[in-house]
Parts: structure tokens; sequence; C-alpha cells
């Protein structure tokens, strides 16, 4: 059975958020000191936008978005917007579970996180939580001809986002959800929501953010959360817990919606990761219990692990190997980049009993993650990102010819 659809994944991917033109960043820096308007804030993220679609369309990409140009961090402002979560300026330390890695990254640098989102009531869904997404979605639709529409991609953040890094009773308050099952009973409930909103909105492809499922690697994360006498789970519970969420998310998705989960290790100012760990320990839940068509993963250094893991993946789902880096500028070889997706091949085949042929079918390239997740972009130049995505588009041709 093809896992390969018309409206995702495609053979050459990307991740979704690419390097701001330099005007882009001048504007908003400008914008958020209230020295330039929303007019001119919109005129040239339109300008941007623009130009970041017709790069990936002279590359040969399908899958096409706005690079999150409109965005200052890749989880966008969806969360903030929802009844019952309020944006805290300077929030206190010590709601946060210390040893989560992008925490423990900031707390070792005696850095205090500037903002966070928190719920302070009922989660309910709100349209303004839709508005951002709706406008990118439709201004794509409006410069792509009809017939691209249904690949146009979204991003958007994870239902987890904002539960693991908050200690046990930290996440919500306890007269407002007893229990993490209610709380994500109603998380599930307004992504479910908004995977329809955006479905009726004429969106085919989304992209889930979550990094978070890959702190889950870790060991050292996983023996501290065990050793933490607040929480009331083992990591490996909540694990299985988030993984549930998805599912439960994934009951109600729109039928032709193609939605994808990448997975990272961090993707932070000048290619800064927070964590490590090949998938081995959680590849099992993570290809075969998770109901979802598509795996979005990193494997293009050494802390990501090798490919092993990968002979879990059922024979109804797709991985898009992220292969070539968005972080680093060196460029990786071709020859030595093909090898690798027939080496991961080999992997699902020998978990499978099926030819590397036919698993072939199961695998897309990419880069292993965005080439700008934070506004100011990782520690490569324009050129570099250009010749990555070409890398990719090239790889794809070897190994798939004629195939988008």
């Amino acid at each position: 059975m093809s896992t390969h659809t018309p409206n995702g994944p495609f053979r050459a991917e990307h991740v979704g958020s690419f390097l701001r033109p330099d005007e882009l960043l001048d504007v908003r820096h400008a914008w958020n000191n209230k020295k330039a308007t929303d007019a001119e804030l919109k005129a040239v993220e339109d300008k941007a936008v623009n130009q970041i679609v017709a790069l990936q369309q002279e590359l040969g990409f399908d899958g096409i978005n706005d690079g999150e140009y409109r965005r200052h961090m890749f989880w966008g402002t969806f969360w903030s917007n929802l009844d019952g979560m309020t944006e805290v300026v300077g929030p206190d330390p010590e709601i946060f579970r210390p040893y989560v890695p992008d925490v423990a990254a900031f707390l070792e640098k005696n850095h205090k996180p500037g903002e966070a989102v928190i719920c302070t009531g009922k989660i309910r869904y709100n349209r303004a939580a839709s508005k951002a997404h709706i406008e990118q979605v439709q201004y794509l639709q409006k410069i792509l001809p009809k017939e691209k529409h249904d690949s146009i991609k979204l991003t958007i953040p994870a239902p987890t986002w904002y539960h693991l890094r908050y200690k046990d009773g930290q996440a919500y308050p306890k007269d407002v959800y007893k229990t993490d099952d209610e709380y994500f009973a109603d998380v599930i409930a307004v992504f479910q929501k908004e995977l329809q909103v955006l479905y009726d909105h004429g969106l085919r492809n989304i992209q889930i953010d979550d990094p978070n499922i890959c702190y889950f690697c870790n060991s050292k994360m996983i023996e501290d959360f065990d050793k933490d006498p607040l929480n009331t789970t083992t990591a490996d519970e909540l694990l299985a817990k988030y993984i549930d969420v998805y599912n439960k998310i994934m009951e109600k998705a729109p039928r032709g919606l193609y939605v994808g989960l990448h997975l990272c290790r961090g993707n932070f100012v000048k290619s800064r990761h927070f964590t490590e760990g090949s998938y081995d320990r959680i590849a099992a839940g993570l290809m075969q219990d998770l109901k979802m068509p598509a795996l979005y993963l990193e494997f293009d250094t050494e802390r990501a692990g090798g490919f092993e893991p990968l002979q879990y993946l059922p024979a109804d789902k797709h991985v898009i190997l992220g292969v070539i880096s968005s972080k680093y500028p060196k460029l990786e070889d071709f020859d030595a980049t093909v090898a690798r997706i027939y080496e991961a091949a080999g992997y699902i085949a020998k978990g499978s009993g099926r030819s590397e042929r036919e698993c072939l079918d199961q695998i897309s390239v990419s880069p292993q993650c965005g080439f700008a997740s934070h506004s100011s972009g990782n520690a490569v130049t324009w050129d570099d990102m250009v010749a990555k995505m070409k890398l990719v588009r090239q790889v794809a041709d070897k190994v798939w010819p004629g195939e988008k």
C-alpha cells in the first residue's frame, strides 16, 4: 500500500521555516518597538512570502508554505488565543520542570523565561486562535494557482506544548482540571476543531511540530523525571498519554487531510539544539502505536542515532528522513546522502519482511528541521539554505525519478 498521497508527503520535503530576509527582520524589529505600522509590516511580509514561495517553486518543491514569515517563533499565536490560556510575561521559574531539556538549557545560563502561555481556565476553542492560520493559508491560496492549493502546507504547534515543561500541578489550576485526562480532553477537542476549521478553509496538508517528544529519547531527562517526587506518572507513562492524545485528535481528522508529525531535538537561535539520544527507546510506541500517517524524523547527526529504529515502521506509515542539516553550513555529499536513503529502506525492510524497493515507497527526504524556527535563524547563510534545498530535490530525483 502506498503512503505517498497527492497532497503529501512529497518525495522532496522541507520542515517549514526559512531564513528571513534582512528587510523583514528590520521592519519587524521596528514594529515591535512601535516604529513601524501594521500596514508596513504586512507589506514587507507579503513581499518576503512572495519571494520564498517563488523560490520553493523554482527549486521544484510542492508542499509550499510561507516560510513561517509572519511568526516570531514556529508555534505562532494559536495557543495564546485559546480561551483559558493566558500569556504571562516574566513567569516564575519555579513553575517549570528544571530537567526538561529546553528549560534546563536556559536555567543553566541563569536566563529566566521571558514569557510563557499558561492555562488559567477551561480551555475552549476561540476563532481568534485560528485567525493567523487562516490568513496564512488564504494568502498562499491567493498567490498560488488553484491546482497547487491542495498541497499548501501549514505548520501548527503541538497539543503537548504547554504541558511537559511545567511541574506537576503547574500546567493548569487544580480547581479547573483535577487530572491530566480532564485537561487533555479539552485540548483534544480544541485541536479536533482546528483541523476541521482549516480543512473547511481548503487546507489539505498539515505538519504538527512537537520537539517535546524527542525529550523522551534523552536518558538523563527520563532519570530526572522518574526521580521527581512531584510526578504522579513515569516519563514513559506520560509519553504513552501524549501518543493517546494524538490518536484521539486523529479520530476526528477530516477525511483527505494529510497530517504529519515533526520531531527534532531543538532548533533555536544560531543552530542551538537542546537534547540528544536516538529514537530507540521510543521507537515501538512512536511508530506502531501513534496513529498518524507520517513522521518527519531528524537523522542528520550522531546525536540522533542511526536508522535501526525504522525496523518498527509499519507498512501503512510514511517517514520523511531529515538527513540534511539545516543547522550547519557544510553541504552534505550527494552520493553519501543517496546511500543513506537506501540504508534506511534496508532497516524498514528488515523489520517488515518486505523488499527494500517496496520500503522506499514509504520514504521521503528533507532537511532535519526548519532553517529559522526562531525568526533570528540558524547559523547558515541564504546561499547555504538554497544549496541544501537543491540537494534535497536532487536526492529525491535520484531515488524516486519523476515523482514530486
